[in-house]
């Protein structure tokens, strides 16, 4: 549940970081993208109808993924109440904090998000469709604690990512001895790349280069 959670959620990043990126071709690129999103397949599904497909979706796929690690981190501490006497305790403590603290951080995060860029009651524009309008009055350069926390959390999607396609790599079996280093670097480069197209939206607009 995890792993297969996980895919959907990290295809919609992609998608999602490669929507954001429309911003660098200006106010009108961003804006039409955002209407085009809600016009997609409005024969069949009507108004915004595919984009509360992709919301549903997540939403599942986002209480699938907290259910099923919370359901294992609690049968792990129920097969293991006593601590192991010997292991690798720092690597194994880090790993642990990583995953379970940067989840909490990366569900916070996204709550706060869609109250200032969806829904935008935490958005100091927050107008409807006006995304340009809405992401450049977020991260203007008198509100850089507003970016700071941005790139935050990005570091702790980052860190979440990491690990988490590396052991969704291990569940569905592509993992050996021989390819181990190469996976492992795949799922760094991957998630640094997706996270650094996320960051250069509020780092621009912060710097004025948008």
């Amino acid at each position: 549940m995890i792993a297969v959670s996980s895919v959907f959620l990290v295809l919609y990043l992609v998608v999602h970081m490669i929507g954001n990126l429309q911003i660098f071709w200006g106010q009108t690129s961003i804006n039409e993208y955002a209407i085009w999103l809600r016009t997609l397949l409005q024969p069949v599904l009507g108004w915004e109808g595919f984009v509360w497909v992709v919301r549903i979706v997540l939403m599942l796929a986002v209480i699938g993924h907290i259910w099923a690690a919370t359901l294992l981190a609690l049968r792990a501490r129920k097969a293991r109440p006593v601590k192991y006497a010997t292991g690798n305790k720092v690597k194994g403590n880090y790993t642990t904090r990583t995953m379970r603290w940067g989840g909490v951080i990366v569900l916070l995060f996204i709550v706060y998000h869609i109250l200032d860029l969806t829904v935008g009651t935490l958005n100091p524009n927050g107008e409807h469709l006006a995304v340009y309008e809405n992401v450049t009055a977020d991260f203007a350069p008198s509100r850089w604690y507003v970016t700071i926390w941005y790139l935050a959390a990005l570091v702790a999607i980052f860190l979440h990512l990491r690990h988490g396609l590396w052991s969704a790599v291990q569940t569905f079996g592509w993992n050996s001895n021989r390819r181990e280093p190469i996976l492992k670097a795949i799922a760094t480069g991957f998630s640094a790349v997706l996270v650094l197209g996320f960051m250069i939206v509020p780092i621009s607009v912060t710097f004025g280069w948008i």
